[in-house]
C-alpha cells in the first residue's frame, strides 16, 4: 500500500502546506542594510571596530558625527542578565541613546504618541557587541531591553539629560502589561 494515496482523491501535501504558509518578508535592501521599520524619531549610527593582532578599538560616541542634535551630558553603563527583561520604561524629558558593548539585546519599543506616524506600532531592534552602533529612543516611547544572548548584555547609555536622583524621569509598566501589545513569553523581569 502506498503512503502517497491516490492523487485524484487526496490533496497534494505540498500544495496544502504551501497554501497555509506565509512567505518571509524582505528584511534588507540591495546593500544588505536592514529595512526593518523604526519608530518616528529613532535612528542608528554605525560605528566601526578596528581589529588587529593586539585587540580592537571601537569609537562609541563623537559629537562631530552629527548623529544626534543633543550634546553628550551624561553616561552610564548597565547590564541585563541572560533571558531577563528590563522594562517597560518611558521618559518624558529625555531620550536614551544606547550602545551595546557586549552581548545580544532585543530592544522592543512601543509608540503611544498620538501625533506620530508610527502611533500604536511595535518595533524590535537587535543590538550586539559584534555590530557596534548607537540607537536612540525618543521621549514618550515605551521601551524594554531583553537579553536574548547567553551572557550579560553590557550597554552604555548616553541620555540627553543628567539623571535627577530626586525626581527621576522614569515611568514604568510591568513587562506583561495588557496596555502594550507585546508578549515576552517566558522571559522574566520588571
Amino acid at each position: 500500500m502506498s503512503d502517497h494515496g491516490d492523487s485524484g482523491t487526496c490533496p497534494n501535501i505540498l500544495e496544502t502546506t504551501l497554501a497555509a504558509a506565509l512567505q518571509d518578508q524582505r528584511t534588507v535592501d540591495e546593500q544588505r542594510q536592514s529595512i526593518a521599520p523604526l519608530l518616528d524619531g529613532m535612528s542608528f549610527y554605525d560605528s566601526i571596530r578596528h581589529n588587529d593582532d593586539r585587540g580592537s578599538v571601537t569609537e562609541i560616541y563623537d559629537p562631530r558625527w552629527g548623529w544626534h542634535p543633543d550634546p553628550l551630558v551624561f553616561s552610564y553603563v548597565f547590564t541585563v542578565r541572560p533571558g531577563m527583561v528590563k522594562g517597560w520604561g518611558l521618559h518624558k524629558l529625555h531620550e536614551d541613546r544606547y550602545f551595546v558593548v557586549s552581548g545580544e539585546l532585543e530592544l522592543v519599543v512601543y509608540d503611544p504618541r498620538p501625533d506620530s506616524s508610527t502611533y500604536g506600532k511595535i518595533s524590535k531592534v537587535y543590538l550586539s557587541g559584534s555590530r557596534p552602533r548607537l540607537v536612540n529612543i525618543p521621549k514618550f516611547v515605551w521601551h524594554a531591553d531583553h537579553n536574548i544572548g547567553m551572557s550579560d548584555a553590557v550597554v552604555i547609555n548616553f541620555p540627553t539629560i543628567q539623571y535627577d536622583h530626586s525626581n527621576p524621569d522614569k515611568y514604568r509598566l510591568p513587562i506583561d502589561s495588557d496596555l502594550i501589545p507585546y508578549d515576552f513569553g517566558s522571559a522574566k523581569g520588571w
